[in-house]
């Protein structure tokens, strides 16, 4: 599914978010950057252990906050790591439109004209699904809708339900 928002896009893939060809990918990282498992370990498997290494000289860093690194040897330029929410730990959706914004602003200081995000938080940190969809593409739009370079925002998604209830959210927001 694809959306014009303001002249750029935004896009809705499901799939394997190391594969994108975007200018930069984001990784739902957490605190410590370390690259453990989720999207996070499919990212140092295929992109090997300088991704790594670059994050160990950036970490800790707070949740809603993003960094940048190489890509290693994935098919990207860029990784941004966004430490996204925990279930439970409150003011979870602010949070996560910080972590949104945070990663959109980063991609533009870079010069970067596309970015991949995955559902971040839906993991292991327990936020739901439906939630996460509406916080992030809600920041998304409202993000193209101003002064940007960036020209494609692709939300690739890993699984047939996050894919359907994320096509759902947009077209609830892009139908008002």
């Amino acid at each position: 599914m694809k959306v014009e928002v303001n002249g750029k896009s935004l896009e809705l893939v499901q799939g394997d978010i190391t594969e994108m060809e975007t200018d930069c990918i984001v990784n739902a990282a957490n605190e410590q950057l370390i690259l453990g498992a989720g999207v996070a370990g499919a990212i140092r498997k295929k992109g090997g252990p300088t991704i790594q290494e670059e994050c160990n000289k950036l970490a800790p860093i707070k949740v809603g906050e993003a960094v940048i690194t190489g890509a290693g040897s994935l098919k990207t330029k860029h990784v941004i790591h966004a430490v996204g929410p925990r279930m439970g730990e409150g003011q979870e959706e602010e949070k996560l439109r910080s972590a949104t914004l945070n990663s959109l602003r980063l991609a533009e200081k870079y010069n970067l004209r596309s970015i991949s995000f995955p559902a971040i938080s839906t993991g292991v940190f327990g936020f739901p699904v439906d939630r996460c969809a509406k916080v992030m593409l809600s920041a998304a739009l409202e993000y193209l809708r101003g002064p940007t370079g960036i020209e494609r925002v692709v939300f690739c998604l890993f699984g047939e339900e996050s894919f359907r209830t994320f096509k759902e959210v947009l077209s609830e927001l892009t139908s008002r």
